[in-house]
């Protein structure tokens, strides 16, 4: 939950193939599973966390409703990010990158994302006993309102770590971990999934994931993913999850292997035969919608932006998607809010943590209808977000910072 977008669409972080399925433990590094997170005083300076201004559900909030909006399981990295890279970096030389940040990575960035678009959160995760893994959780505990409560810290086990260099539009990645032993009890989760609205996945070729059909059972709208088949196989019946899933997203790549077609608008119909929303992203060309129920068919264009780093955007695109989808909106403005988010996500530095809010995608649209001459053709179609966005507090120095990945973490000192 990544690739780059460009001409196969926004690849997220953890469905990075490297990242998807980590080497095992060995056996002497394993230790006992301690549950919970213990208190921790952080010297990493965290801003208080900024609670979203605006609840894109509360139209369809009722009292009778789970308490959780979104559940999400899977790895969190700590990913390091080299950008303005002027090429690859070449064996035998030493290439310095003009800009770097640090971030919680991995399935964080899914987390992040959606809750900085104001749905109430929850992560089942395991986290590193190491400064690495105290960061991570403070930034997404402390830092973004996100329920840990499943999550566990593992005593003797380090966190995943990832360095990502962003060139060209593209980036390179070089991940190192191992797999987190199980948590006691005989399910994935003690106590798991929790009653939600909906749930993310990410889709392996050849497995089930328990979780997803319990998800399902239990009323949760699942959207998947899904990442690159190394096997060369793509075949579709061996994504056996996809049964139980209400939205497919993959990329327009990804799509097209899986269903022998030519073209991305083709891949999308043929997938909307197996899944009731069908979703593919074509990078800067924008994304191509099905709703297999009742026919209707939904294209956006992308939105040009000066970009900084693609880590992430794809996960920020789901977000977007499913927020839009859980609040009821037509399919065409779920893609252009979804593209938007994106977009807005790659001027930033890192994967969570350049995910945008209310207040960022306020100041995009105030700042193209104040643009001299007029607001441009291609993007009146945003219009839908005059209703989202009236009478809320959206100001972002009234909502406090928004926090972004920094070159290190834990300084001694808050500046």
């Amino acid at each position: 939950m990544g690739r780059g977008h460009p001409g196969q669409g926004w690849r997220s972080c953890g469905d990075f193939p490297s990242r998807q399925s980590l080497p095992p433990l060995p056996t002497q590094q394993k230790r006992p599973l301690r549950t919970g997170r213990p208190h921790v005083t952080s010297r990493n300076g965290h801003h208080p966390p900024l609670r979203a201004p605006l609840d894109p559900l509360r139209a369809v909030r009722a009292p009778q409703d789970p308490g959780c909006d979104v559940f999400l399981t899977g790895t969190v990295f700590l990913d390091i990010i080299f950008t303005g890279l002027d090429s690859a970096p070449v064996r035998g030389t030493e290439s310095w990158a003009r800009g770097m940040g640090s971030s919680p990575g991995g399935v964080a960035n899914m987390a992040t994302a959606l809750a900085r678009l104001g749905l109430r959160t929850s992560l089942a995760a395991a986290f590193g006993d190491d400064h690495y893994g105290e960061y991570c959780w403070d930034a997404l505990e402390q830092g973004e309102g996100i329920d840990l409560s499943m999550s566990r810290t593992i005593p003797g086990w380090h966190s995943p770590v990832t360095v990502s260099m962003a060139y060209e539009g593209e980036r390179t990645m070089v991940s190192h971990g191992h797999e987190a032993p199980p948590p006691a009890g005989p399910g994935p989760f003690p106590d798991c999934p929790p009653r939600a609205r909906a749930a993310v996945a990410s889709l392996e070729p050849g497995r089930r994931s328990e979780w997803i059909a319990s998800a399902a059972a239990r009323g949760a709208r699942i959207f998947a993913d899904v990442g690159w088949d190394d096997s060369g196989r793509w075949d579709l019946d061996g994504l056996h999850d996809l049964e139980h899933c209400e939205a497919f997203l993959p990329n327009a790549g990804e799509a097209m292997h899986y269903t022998r077609t030519e073209c991305p608008l083709a891949a999308a119909r043929a997938l909307a035969e197996r899944v009731p929303i069908a979703v593919v992203t074509m990078g800067a060309e924008g994304s191509y919608a099905v709703d297999g129920r009742t026919g209707e068919t939904a294209r956006v264009p992308g939105i040009a932006v000066a970009e900084l780093d693609p880590t992430g955007a794809g996960d920020v695109y789901v977000a977007g998607f499913l927020t839009g989808t859980l609040a009821g909106w037509p399919l065409a403005d779920r893609l252009a809010f979804a593209g938007l988010t994106a977009a807005l996500s790659v001027q930033e530095f890192g994967g969570s943590l350049s995910a945008p809010g209310w207040p960022e995608v306020a100041a995009w649209w105030r700042a193209v209808r104040e643009r001299a001459g007029g607001l441009p053709e291609e993007l009146r179609r945003y219009g839908f977000l005059d209703g989202l966005l009236a009478d809320s507090a959206l100001d972002a120095e009234a909502c406090g910072p928004r926090r972004r990945a920094v070159p290190t973490i834990g300084f001694r000192h808050s500046a």
